[in-house]
Order: structure tokens, then C-alpha cells, then sequence
């Protein structure tokens, strides 16, 4: 007995299957998407009725395009039982595409498993036309759609893996594309399958009723099952913009309360939940306090690593804290290299310390960046609620200023809040004020140092030394603001003012017929990092009209090594303008005469403090002479500062040193005092 189609149906079952594709491709990233365990189960449940119903609807009214010239109709439990494995076969592939991970083996066994299901819900719906005699099979027909449908199944699961993260909207294209590709080959199977099967001369359908309208009942299945595929199309386009505006709103919560660096609480979430911790401490009558961490030196970091190395150290520094504190804790980046801590259900200062010294242990081991080692310390301040203050922004204050008193201290310290410490703290914010309007109000000015040859009494060069007449305060000692212009930054704008100014002295003192000297200016840390250093001592000197050879810079050793080669850089570029380059406090530090060797320097200082036991203390004595000795050995001038007796001055003179500057031949000395003890001194020397 042989068959035909109604061309429209198949039609209708064609676009059945590959309306069905897509839907089932736009649950499989439904499924994926779903954060919540819970909804991704109930995505699956629903993908795996709206995805099985769309690939039986397919089947089913392609059976209904087949006709035979005898009455035919379906046993009803039959039909729905092909229905049922349609959906546990929809929810299998949803479930095995949205795990998260496909690897080959895996591929094979579910896309194998999947086409038997398909090929048994085919089979199982021909078997509830109930034909007498029954059907039989062409066996490579039948095998060959087991295969299509095991083909079938591994494109369409690869496919929708492949796809499971694409939204509805970019992957539009590529699903509508793919869907087609799976729709073709689900129609494939069908009609490869149908035409596997036989029906005897004389079969007979032993349903009752035996006539059914085939038109009729197809194209309810398929507007039915179309509506059914659209709704849950809609459903999940509906749900991915909800859950795309949730994630919207979750990372617009994530940028607003926390930092992107470290993933911590930022400065706006700190202050809530310390306003909070406090309200519980003072509901439990219990202190709290708040930790003000700040990173020492962290500048030097960034500058010589730079600042990818600098955020790497700095998420390093939020993973320690986090390990160390208590869940109750909160720990905080309020931004830089700033961090703050709450510390709650306190009952003794002693469990704050405990804390502190905690941290502070912490910071005594390295931080290991690309098998690099870092050292890092910090200094912490802190302040106790309801102790030193009831407000956020005093505690805070409280705390930052209590943070500074650490530094002060010498770093990698820790210190409780006091309330004279706000006096000194307000004391430096007017002296940073009064310090701002100093330079365009002129009150700085420049003392002259004489530096005078042991071997002839003369001077032979001249040290700049800035001080600090205050119209509100008056004279200021540079012990006290330089720390702050180097602390604030001010200390460039100043130090360049120093440099011409001193340069301009210089050349007025040529310009008036005196001999030339070497004039000496101190070069601060922070002016040593200024990548436009080269740039502002060119102009400076070309703006005085001094000659580079009577130029001497003293930079501190200590500065000098912690910046290594890029030191060595600079130091080398001065060195070929001609400039002459001084270490100042030698002895202070930690170099030495042999590393000494690698950079182009002309002269060591001696620091005054060896000065003062130089007659007194044999050990003083000692190694004033070692450093003088092995000056000499490479070729370095030497020049003691801080001179002060005669005794000093022929101690250093039987040691061979060749310049000397302090109190016994003359303090530091207004431009014109020192021009008239110059004069003076060079009359006395031609008598």
C-alpha cells in the first residue's frame, strides 16, 4: 500500500520544526543565564515542555501529511506517550548544553542518546496507528534515520553550546541561521523514517473512530503549538531584558558602593556601615574603633615598577587584610593607597592593639609579584567611638590624623588618637596655607655658607640655604617647613625658585668682579623624581646666565639609592651638562664608597654629626678617616660640614680633608654679608 503528502502540511511541519529550533535555542541561554538555581530549574521544566511540544507538534502533523487510501486515525495514550519522551528528551538537551562544559566524549554520548529519544518518539507515534498487519521497516531506511537523528542531535546540541551565551538580540542572526540548519535536519529524520516504513495490500487502522480530519486536527497542532512557541519566546525575550536591567542595576550598585580594584567597600559604603556599627555599639554599650591604613612610601612603587605593579601590590595588601580581620569587620578602600578598618564588639582597648599589631606583623613578610619580592609597611591611626568622637567625619578625621602622627613617628608604627594631636595636625594645615602664599608673597630668602680650602684658608665655593621670613609668624626654621613642602609637594615650585636664584647670585657676583665659585644647591627627593628635572635646571641657569661648571647639586645618599639605575640615568645626564654632583650627609645611609664607584659623582659631605666626636670619640674619629681615605682612593673630594672648634678643624686637616664649611669660619650669611666676607677675605689673602 503506498502513501501520499499533503504538500501544506508538510510544509506546516517543516516550519514547525524549525520555529521549535529556534525557541529551544533561545531557552538553552534562558537556562544559562539564570543565576538562580531556582528559576534555572524552572527555565528547564518550561524549556522542556514548550522545546518537547514543538518537536512532537513537528512529528505528529507530518504523520497527518501522510495518507493512505484507507481510513486512519491514533490511539490517544499512544500519541501522548510519544509527546511525554519529546519532553524528557527536550529537557535532557536543555540540561546537557547549559551545564557549563562540552568536551568531545561528553558531545557523543548525549547527541547518541538524544537521537534514540527522538528516534523513539517517532517510532512510538507511527506505532499508535495501530495497523493490522503491522508496519514493517526497511532496515537501512530504519537505520539510516537513527542516524540522522544521532547527527542531527550532535549538530543541534553543538550549535546550541555554541550559542548558549549569545542574547536574544546580537544572536539573532546566528540563531535563525542555526534553526534552519536543526529544523532541516529534525525534518530529515521524519520523512526518512516515514519512508522506512511498509504497510501491507490489506492493513487496516484498528483505532476507533478510524476517520479523522487530518487538515483539520494538523492545523490546530500547529497554530496551537506555534502560539504555544511564541509565548514562550516572548516569556523568555521578557525575562532576559529583566534580567539584564537586575544586572544592570546589581553593577550600578557594584560601581557606586565598591571599588573596582579590590572588589572592597569605597568611601560612600564605609560611612553607612559605620554609622551603623556605631548605632549597635552604642545600643550594646560597646566601643568601636576605626583603623586608618596607609601604605608607606607606596609612591615609590608606582614610580619605579609602575602602576599595574602598584594595583597588583595594592589587591595583595586587600586579600591580607581580609584574611586577617573577623566576618564582623568591615574593611574598606577609601582610594590610593588608603585603607580603613571597623572594628566591632571591642570591650578593651588592649583587643584594638592586639589587632594593630596584627597587621603590622603582616606587613613584615613580602609580597611575592612575578617571583619579585616587595616589602611593604603601613602606618595606622586610630580613633575609638565613643571615646574620642560620636561622628563619622570626626572619627574619620580623628583617625587620618592619628594616621599621620604614625608617620611621623618613623613609619610602620601605630598610634591611638590624642587630642593634642588635632592641635599639631591644625598647626600644619595653617603652616601648608601660610606656606602656599609664601612664594608670591617673596618670603623666601636665600643665606650664603662658605666653603672654605684647608690647605689655604680660602673659599672656594659657596652652599645656598633657604629660609623663611613669615609675615605672620617670622622666621621659620627650614627643619620645620621643609618636611612639609616635601610632604605636599611644594617643595618643586620652591626649589626651583632656589635654583635661579641662586644662580642669578652667583653670576651678580662674577658680574661685580669676583672670583668665580662653585655655588651649591641642595636637590630635594622629590624634585630627584621630576621627570622634567634636566628641563627646569637648563632653564634656570640659562635664565641666570651661569655657566653649568659652577653649579654643584648635593643630594642625599639615601635618595640616591633607592632610586639604582634610573639614578644613575639622571646623575649621568647632569654629569654631561657639566654639572657638578655632591652627596650629602655621607654616613647617614646605607651605601658605600664601592657602590659609590658606579655613579658620577665629584664630591662627598661628611655629615655634621660625625663632626661633634670627631676629637672626643676615637670610634668618630675612625670613621671620619676611613671615609676620607678611601675618598681619596677614588678620587673624590671631600668636604666635612658642621665645623664648629679648632680642634675639629686640625684634626680634619692632619686627615688630608679638602674643604670644610661651618660655624667656626662663618653661619650662613645674607648675599651682601657674604659678599663682603668674600671681598674681605680675598684682600687678607693678598697681603
Amino acid at each position: 500500500m503506498v502513501g501520499t503528502y499533503d504538500s501544506w502540511l508538510v510544509i506546516l511541519s517543516i516550519v514547525v520544526a524549525v520555529s521549535a529550533s529556534y525557541v529551544a535555542l533561545a531557552l538553552v541561554t534562558r537556562v544559562t543565564a539564570s543565576a538562580d538555581k531556582k528559576a534555572a530549574h524552572y527555565w528547564l521544566v518550561g524549556g522542556a515542555l514548550s522545546m518537547g511540544t514543538g518537536i512532537w507538534s513537528m512529528h505528529f502533523i507530518g504523520m497527518l501529511a501522510f495518507r493512505l487510501p484507507i481510513a486512519m486515525s491514533y490511539d490517544i495514550p499512544i500519541t501522548l506517550l510519544s509527546l511525554l519522551i519529546a519532553a524528557i528528551v527536550s529537557g535532557f538537551a536543555l540540561y546537557t548544553v547549559s551545564s557549563g562544559t562540552m568536551n568531545l566524549r561528553r558531545l557523543i554520548g548525549a547527541g547518541v542518546l538524544m537521537g534514540l529519544g527522538i528516534a523513539s518518539m517517532h517510532y512510538t507515534g507511527m506505532a499508535a496507528m495501530q495497523m493490522e498487519p503491522p508496519i514493517s521497516y526497511d532496515k537501512l531506511l530504519f537505520i539510516l534515520s537513527i542516524l540522522i537523528a544521532i547527527v542531527a542531535s550532535l549538530a543541534a546540541l553543538w550549535i546550541a553550546f555554541q550559542l548558549r551565551l549569545e542574547t536574544n538580540l546580537a544572536g539573532f542572526g546566528k540563531k535563525i541561521g542555526s534553526a534552519l540548519v536543526m529544523g532541516a535536519a529534525i525534518s530529515g529524520m521524519h520523512y526518512t523514517a516515514m519512508a522506512a516504513a511498509n504497510f501491507e495490500p490489506n492493513s487496516i487502522c484498528s483505532v476507533s473512530p478510524q476517520y479523522i480530519d487530518h487538515v483539520w486536527l494538523a492545523n490546530t497542532i500547529g497554530g496551537f503549538t506555534v502560539a504555544f512557541l511564541a509565548t514562550t519566546l516572548l516569556i523568555s525575550v521578557f525575562d532576559a531584558k529583566l534580567t539584564e536591567r537586575k544586572k544592570a542595576e546589581v553593577l550600578l550598585t557594584q560601581l557606586a558602593q565598591f571599588d573596582s580594584l579590590t572588589g572592597l567597600p569605597n568611601r560612600v559604603l564605609f560611612r553607612d556601615r559605620l554609622a551603623l556599627a556605631m548605632a549597635r555599639a552604642k545600643r550594646n554599650e560597646q566601643l568601636l574603633a576605626v583603623v586608618f591604613i596607609d601604605l608607606d612610601r607606596f609612591k615609590e612603587i608606582n614610580d619605579s615598577l609602575g602602576h599595574p605593579a602598584g594595583d597588583e601590590v595594592l589587591q595583595a595588601v586587600a586579600g591580607l587584610l581580609r584574611n586577617l580581620l573577623r566576618e564582623v569587620d568591615t574593611i574598606a578602600r577609601l582610594g590610593g593607597d588608603e585603607f580603613t578598618l571597623i572594628l566591632e564588639n571591642v570591650t578593651h582597648i588592649d583587643q584594638i592593639a592586639v589587632v594593630a599589631e596584627k597587621i603590622l606583623r603582616v606587613f613584615s613578610e613580602p609580597i611575592v609579584l612575578h617571583r619579585r619580592e616587595i616589602f611593604v609597611t603601613a602606618s595606622l591611626g586610630i580613633t575609638i567611638y565613643p571615646r574620642d568622637a560620636v561622628g563619622v567625619d570626626t572619627l574619620l578625621q580623628s583617625a587620618d590624623i592619628a594616621m599621620y602622627h604614625a608617620k611621623d613617628e618613623g613609619r610602620n608604627t601605630y598610634e591611638f588618637y590624642a587630642p593634642e594631636m588635632n592641635a599639631h595636625a591644625i598647626e600644619d594645615l595653617n603652616m601648608e596655607n601660610l606656606l602656599r602664599r609664601a612664594l608670591e608673597r617673596g618670603e623666601f630668602l636665600l643665606h650664603y655658607q662658605p666653603k672654605v680650602s684647608l690647605k689655604n684658608g680660602r673659599i672656594v665655593g659657596v652652599e645656598a640655604l633657604i629660609r623663611w621670613n613669615s609675615k605672620e609668624q617670622g622666621l621659620i626654621s627650614p627643619a620645620r617647613f621643609i618636611p612639609l613642602a616635601e610632604a605636599t609637594g611644594l617643595i618643586v615650585p620652591i626649589g626651583e625658585w632656589v635654583l635661579k636664584t641662586a644662580s642669578a647670585q652667583n653670576k651678580a657676583w662674577q658680574d661685580l668682579g669676583l672670583p668665580p665659585l662653585l655655588m651649591s644647591v641642595n636637590l630635594s627627593p622629590r624634585q630627584f623624581r621630576q621627570k622634567t628635572l634636566l628641563d627646569t635646571l637648563t632653564a634656570g641657569m640659562q635664565s641666570a646666565g651661569l655657566d653649568s661648571r659652577f653649579l654643584e647639586f648635593e643630594i642625599t645618599e639615601s635618595v640616591i639609592m633607592r632610586q639604582g639605575e634610573n639614578a644613575i640615568a639622571i646623575l649621568q645626564a647632569l654629569h654631561k651638562l657639566g654639572i657638578q654632583i655632591s652627596i650629602d650627609d655621607f654616613g647617614t645611609g646605607y651605601s658605600s664608597l664601592a657602590y659609590l664607584k658606579r655613579f658620577p659623582v665629584h664630591t662627598l659631605k661628611i655629615d655634621q654629626s660625625f663632626m661633634r666626636d670627631l676629637t672626643i670619640d676615637g670610634d668618630g674619629a675612625g670613621i671620619v678617616t676611613a671615609v676620607i681615605a678611601m675618598s681619596k682612593s677614588l678620587g673624590l673630594k671631600v668636604v666635612a660640614e658642621g665645623v664648629e672648634t679648632e680642634e675639629q678643624l686640625a684634626c680634619l686637616t692632619k686627615l688630608n680633608c679638602d674643604e670644610y664649611q661651618g660655624y667656626y669660619f662663618s653661619r650662613p650669611l645674607p648675599a651682601d654679608e657674604f659678599r663682603l666676607l668674600f671681598q674681605s677675605t680675598l684682600q687678607a689673602s693678598i697681603v
